[in-house]
């Protein structure tokens, strides 16, 4: 009996570990690591599709992720990330705003080089920490901070009017997802929904003559559920153009 009572301690112990690692405070273990060289900026090709935004975004603290993606619904999502070297980390880590999909080596975050010195202490911390290369995380999901920003619309280059329509939608607020997009179909009276085309762009072929209309459906902590443009695509709208949608996510 006494050889089964310290086998089921044993058992309790393993069975408690990964639950010991994601239940401080919501923080999940991980990996990161960072691209390029120290001296890189952030990557305007990334496979959310924001252009130059995801370069200058959240000061070019940006990262890649790996399965936190999720087919592009993923992007734009904030998270707070910190290293787990004490000699090295900051306590509070670094704030980083997902603008690419990347695989590393069973890594979740793929760091711009910028956002991966944030989880150092100071500069020589920094230093070391990019000699590791990859180092052992924890990370939280956290609201985006946008400062006021309201979503905004913006048409994507590759768009031609009348005949394709393609939309980036930037500045998604707190901690919600925006999982479709559709847009309005006054002859038929009725949504119709627009293609993920990759990552956060979202297209349609011989878009509606005229003024566009928007709706977006967003995941998050309160459910599923649409919220309306309060605003149009102008019938006159070109590759390039911006559009406020006067609809803030908290």
């Amino acid at each position: 009996m006494e050889l089964k009572y310290h086998q089921f301690g044993l058992v309790c112990v393993i069975m408690l570990l990964p639950v010991m690692c994601t239940s401080q405070d919501s923080f999940t273990c991980s990996r990161a690591t960072y691209y390029g060289s120290p001296e890189c900026t952030a990557n305007p090709t990334g496979a959310c599709g924001f252009g130059e935004y995801g370069t200058a975004i959240n000061d070019g603290s940006v990262a890649g992720v790996s399965w936190l993606w999720r087919n592009g619904s993923g992007c734009g999502a904030c998270y707070q990330v910190r290293c787990k070297i004490a000699e090295y980390c900051d306590d509070y880590g670094a704030y980083v705003v997902v603008t690419d999909f990347g695989v590393g080596d069973r890594t979740d975050f793929i760091m711009s080089p910028r956002a991966y010195s944030r989880l150092a202490k100071n500069e020589d911390a920094s230093a070391e920490l990019f000699k590791y290369g990859v180092v052992d995380v924890e990370y939280k999901r956290v609201p985006c901070r946008y400062g006021g920003y309201n979503i905004i619309v913006k048409v994507n280059e590759r768009s031609y009017n009348p005949h394709y329509l393609a939309i980036v939608t930037l500045y998604v607020g707190g901690t919600q997802d925006i999982t479709a997009v559709q847009f309005w179909q006054e002859d038929c009276k009725e949504w119709r929904p627009m293609r993920r085309a990759f990552g956060t762009v979202f297209d349609v072929e011989n878009p509606p003559r005229g003024d566009i209309k928007l709706r977006f459906q967003v995941t998050g902590s309160a459910g599923v559920y649409w919220v309306e443009s309060k605003t149009f695509i102008t019938s006159d709208w070109k590759a390039g153009a911006s559009y406020d949608t006067q609809i803030q996510l908290e």
